[in-house]
């Protein structure tokens, strides 16, 4: 930690690795936003961007800014390629082939499934004087959710987890490069997973429809392989961090379960995305000149948005500090935007709206027990441990 502090005090995005602003990075993203709005980053080799606008251009841009970064003439190995890196027109076979398979789900079986389950999970945990959000609710919820929509049997937790969080880990390789390899190698095992789906693939869910279509889809089988581990791994992060996240946001903010209740899930928890959303980072290559921000960015440069900070920016944002859970509207970059928009960000949406409302409604004394312990992860944003009870508060507690 040590070397940590000493190397951060010279660099602004190292520094967001702290205790303290891991806590809280928004402060530190402000400062950056105001002073170096569009800032060159040594360490990184990469444009960093804070403001909304720069980062809606480039999100919504992906003529000039590619996530294929085989455009700027980069290697990319092949466990890599998916629905997440691939651009028009390769991206849209995939992407169709997906939305498709989305579009025909039973929602509503879904949802009805989901919620008997939350319900119990919760009456269950109320018996308890407290728990780990995280590893207890947020986690396990999450993994059943996505592989329910899958259509597939959860894998053990066990197992997932520690691969899960090491394809994480990777995202921030370009400050640890010692977390590359792992996180390949953890793509490529879960990506053998997902083809194990393929080979016997079950009558109904996601897996099905695509396992049914995928012949005359025009998709290359690893991209359609690759594609549906980040499904499985894209859905289950986002929702778990999007879950653990806003539950701290609601648990420590005085009055927020009223205003939950006042506002209604949907809208409340699209706030709830904005404040402290699980994506705070995403990265593009520039493949043309191009003027942004008073700066000219080179083709074969590499951009990073900080949608965390895009999401506070006051020039979109009125008051973007304060938890607003009917702010409407609300055009946070929370789930990313344009050809990349996030896929799931719905199911992530009625998942946390079920927990939180379930919550906010039949468990009214839920609160932390302790403070939310953070990962030292930048570009997904989640918690390692949130100790809650849904015990009301004693009155000696109270007086405490």
């Amino acid at each position: 930690m040590a070397q940590l502090e000493q190397a951060a005090t010279a660099d602004p995005i190292l520094r967001l690795a702290l205790p303290e602003h891991l806590s809280n990075p928004y402060p530190a993203y402000a400062e950056l936003r105001e002073t170096d709005p569009v800032l060159w980053h040594e360490p990184l080799g990469s444009w960093v961007l804070t403001r909304h606008a720069d980062c809606l251009a480039v999100l919504t841009d992906s003529a000039r800014f590619a996530s294929d970064w085989r455009r700027a003439g980069e290697e990319i190995p092949a466990p890599l390629l998916s629905v997440q890196t691939l651009d028009p027109p390769e991206h849209t076979a995939i992407r169709h082939l997906l939305l498709d398979g989305f579009r025909a789900q039973d929602r509503d079986a879904l949802h009805g499934r989901l919620d008997r389950h939350v319900k119990e999970l919760l009456a269950e945990l109320a018996e308890r004087d407290s728990f780990d959000l995280v590893g207890e609710l947020a986690e396990p919820l999450a993994l059943r959710f996505v592989t329910d929509f899958l259509g597939v049997p959860a894998p053990d937790l066990d197992w997932f987890v520690p691969m899960s969080r090491t394809v994480v880990d990777g995202m921030d390789a370009g400050l640890w490069p010692e977390k590359h390899e792992p996180a390949v190698a953890a793509r490529a095992e879960l990506a053998a997973y997902a083809g194990g789906w393929l080979a016997d693939p079950p009558g109904h869910g996601l897996i099905g429809y695509v396992a049914a279509h995928a012949s005359t889809s025009g998709v290359d089988p690893a991209v359609l392989r690759n594609s549906l581990r980040a499904v499985l791994h894209a859905g289950y992060e986002s929702a778990s961090r999007l879950l653990g996240n806003a539950a701290a946001a609601l648990l420590t903010t005085p009055g927020a379960p009223a205003a939950f209740r006042a506002a209604g899930p949907a809208t409340a928890v699209d706030e709830l995305v904005r404040f402290d959303a699980p994506v705070q980072a995403d990265a593009r290559v520039c493949v043309t000149d191009t003027a942004l921000g008073g700066v000219t960015i080179k083709a074969g440069d590499p951009v990073t948005l900080l949608l965390g900070a895009a999401n506070h920016d006051p020039r979109r944002f009125a008051h973007p500090t304060d938890l607003r859970l009917d702010r409407a509207p609300n055009p946070h970059l929370g789930f990313g935007r344009g050809a990349h928009a996030c896929l799931g960000a719905s199911m992530a949406i009625r998942l946390a709206g079920s927990v939180l409302g379930t919550l906010a409604t039949d468990h009214p004394g839920a609160r932390a027990v302790a403070e939310p312990d953070h990962r030292r992860n930048l570009t997904l944003r989640g918690l390692d441990r949130f100790e809650v009870t849904l015990r009301p508060a004693t009155g000696e507690e109270v007086r405490t």
